[in-house]
């Protein structure tokens, strides 16, 4: 297939491309930068079946020739970036979802959007299954990106019933490995980052606060499974193992080899005090479930950072 991928300089996004191109798909990556790197994308500038165009995807764009899907990860995804950039944030998943699907529909391809476990907010059931509605804070600082991606979906729901286009959501939970930024505020860099610095650690409130945490090749092999399949609704992708965000940062500094050393700050507002998906939809429709055993890939995100 020829597919077009938003937010392809992404984290998750350069690997999915990655991916897509190992199967033998020609890739169109789409990336305006602000958050994404050309680097995560320099090694693939050599196959002929890849090409890249900066573009912002709030404005409209059209691609020449076939093109059989259109996959928009396109959003800023940690919160120091969504923080910052909360404006842009709520228009890529408005404006920029929309023009995703209009791609979509004139060319007759199939659509997936990555949204975001951050649907659910703090949630008041556990774990979470795709048919909870959420506890989400509208006008918190946070709501920046949990709207936007509660709206992406409605909105991509939407162009389903309307014009009958072939879609599919993926509710992404905590995902982590090589090419995220050390800098962008999220627990798996923060903490690498930290102790490879013989830096204390940073914990947020007393710890307890829970997450689970997905090896990015087992997302990416969810993503690709979804784009196969015909569920239309939301469909959760994360690793059900839930552990204290104390328990990962002890983990952190044990494969490191550093001393066990915390530091404590509040807890920043309307952070979730539990996170993990139910993937029974997943393992049933998908036949999915993640591999990566959480020190292996660890090990493999230690070494990425340590090399940097």
């Amino acid at each position: 297939m020829r597919l077009a991928v938003s937010g392809a300089a992404g984290f998750i996004g350069s690997h999915l491309c990655d991916r897509l191109l190992a199967e033998g798909h020609e890739v169109v990556g789409i990336d305006n930068l602000i958050t994404g790197s050309e680097s995560n994308l320099v090694h693939l500038r050599s196959d002929s079946r890849f090409s890249f165009l900066q573009h912002d995807v709030t404005q409209p764009v059209d691609i020449p020739g076939r093109l059989d899907g259109v996959l928009h990860l396109a959003s800023p995804a940690s919160p120091k970036d969504y923080l910052r950039y909360p404006i842009e944030t709520l228009e890529v998943g408005a404006a920029g979802t929309r023009n995703m699907l209009e791609l979509a529909r004139r060319h007759g391809a199939r659509f997936l959007i990555t949204s975001t476990s951050e649907c659910y907010g703090d949630p008041l059931e556990h774990p979470q299954t795709e048919t909870y509605w959420g506890n989400v804070n509208p006008v918190g600082p946070r709501s920046c990106y949990d709207e936007a991606k509660r709206f992406a979906e409605a909105l991509t729901m939407a162009y389903h019933r309307t014009y009958g286009l072939r879609t599919n959501i993926a509710r992404v939970f905590n995902t982590y490995g090589p090419r995220m930024k050390l800098d962008d505020g999220r627990v798996v860099p923060s903490f690498i980052d930290q102790a490879l610095r013989g830096k204390p650690v940073t914990i947020y409130g007393d710890g307890t606060q829970t997450r689970s945490f997905c090896y990015v090749s087992d997302l990416v092999d969810g993503l690709c499974r979804l784009m196969q399949s015909e569920e239309r609704f939301p469909v959760n992708l994360g690793n059900p193992t839930e552990m204290t965000i104390r328990e990962f940062a002890e983990c952190v500094c044990r494969l490191t080899g550093v001393k066990q050393a915390f530091e404590h700050h509040p807890l920043p507002e309307d952070d979730p005090q539990r996170r993990r998906p139910d993937i029974s939809k997943a393992r049933r429709l998908l036949g999915w479930e993640p591999k990566v055993p959480l020190e292996e890939g660890l090990r493999l995100t230690i070494e990425h950072f340590r090399a940097r």
